[in-house]
């Protein structure tokens, strides 16, 4: 089904925290802070005039690439298929540029200047760019990718042009594959322990086909597409999984395992209605103060990336705070800015500001109504997002 992702993107590029906002490299017109496109759809991503912190000195063929009024995107293929995509513009001119990763780390490579450019299209003369089987103009001819290649595409237009990109984007795999229920597995061995992954809807308990991203071990980390996962563990590790499904709140997850014995992890995940909300951990303030801590930025991001690619939803952002007694003043006021803060954040790296609400709780709904313990403590000092 054809799906339409309404993308405002604007531009965050500094690196020191303020009193006033987090300040990050990884906004999304920069390599590093790409929109993840997992599947084919119709998007529509904004030029903001506002430049981004990536650079291609790297590449001299690319110095007439406007600097000024970038968007990127990037793409990992699930199986190995064909891409084609077109990308218009209403005014000016758009320019496109198509990586691809040699390695491990896309966004580097092309700092470097390691990175392949399969695509080009750089002259000031067209509004529609893309790849086809027809090509002409701005248009060249359909890229062909491996399962697991990963490209990042540039698009740039002219300074301060705030239009929007329409970008119509396909990749038609090789071999299709049942989409309701997809076991992946990737065990070398079939006598060694077994670690296994099901991801399940937490009502029906029925199999969910999951994006999967996994980190921390060399023979498992990638971006897995599937509902039920085996592997090999050839060392003990701590994994950090992230598990997203369109419709559902996303679940991240640490997790032990071990090379000597069998382990199974099942993911339930929530289906996205009104009126259900969702703790989002790691959001941590400064003390008393509504300032990010530097290890929020990362759930901050999971965030941003779950409302671009659900981006029917509006929700009500929450803050909460932990103390002892009535609801006081000052903790009514912190958990409002709290809140708002976070929404700020949001707005600053694309999202729609009509999509949402902050609303300031202070300690009127604990986790724990007697906490005993700091991971208790903490629950109660929360952000947690409401569908509305």
């Amino acid at each position: 089904m054809t799906k339409l992702i309404i993308l405002q993107f604007l531009a965050v590029f500094t690196f020191t925290l303020s009193a006033q906002k987090v300040n990050t490299p990884e906004a999304m017109n920069t390599c590093f802070g790409a929109v993840n496109i997992f599947e084919s759809g119709e998007f529509q991503l904004q030029f903001t005039g506002k430049k981004g912190n990536a650079t291609l000195e790297a590449y001299p063929s690319l110095a007439e690439v406007s600097a000024e009024n970038q968007l990127w995107c990037s793409f990992i293929a699930s199986s190995s298929g064909e891409l084609t995509f077109n990308a218009s513009i209403k005014h000016g001119f758009v320019q496109m540029v198509v990586f691809a990763e040699e390695e491990n780390d896309l966004c580097g490579e092309i700092q470097k200047g390691v990175a392949e450019i399969k695509r080009l299209h750089i002259k000031k003369d067209q509004t529609v760019v893309g790849l086809d089987y027809k090509i002409g103009g701005g248009v060249l001819y359909t890229l062909k990718l491996e399962k697991g290649k990963k490209i990042s595409v540039l698009f740039a237009t002219e300074e301060k042009l705030k239009d929007k990109l329409h970008l119509d984007w396909k990749f038609t795999p090789e071999v299709f594959t049942e989409v309701e229920s997809k076991v992946v597995d990737k065990r070398y061995d079939d006598f060694a322990p077994t670690f296994s992954i099901s991801v399940r809807d937490k009502a029906t308990n029925q199999p969910l086909v999951a994006n999967l991203s996994i980190e921390g071990s060399k023979n498992m980390d990638a971006l897995y597409i599937g509902s039920d996962f085996l592997f090999n563990v050839d060392r003990n590790c701590k994994l950090t999984i992230k598990c997203d499904v369109e419709g559902y709140f996303f679940e991240d997850r640490i997790e032990s395992v071990s090379a000597s014995e069998d382990m199974e992890l099942i993911i339930p995940l929530e289906v996205v209605t009104s009126g259900k909300s969702m703790a989002i951990e790691d959001i941590e303030f400064t003390p008393g103060t509504s300032q990010f801590v530097h290890s929020a930025e990362p759930k901050l991001q999971r965030l941003k990336d779950f409302l671009a690619l659900n981006s029917d939803l509006k929700v009500e952002i929450q803050g909460h705070v932990f103390a002892l007694g009535d609801n006081s003043f000052a903790g009514q006021r912190i958990s409002e800015a709290r809140a708002r803060r976070v929404v700020k954040y949001l707005v600053e790296n694309g999202i729609d500001n009509k999509r949402l609400k902050a609303v300031g709780y202070g300690n009127t709904k604990p986790v724990f109504e007697k906490p005993r313990f700091s991971y208790e403590e903490q629950a109660n000092r929360r952000v947690e997002i409401m569908v509305l």
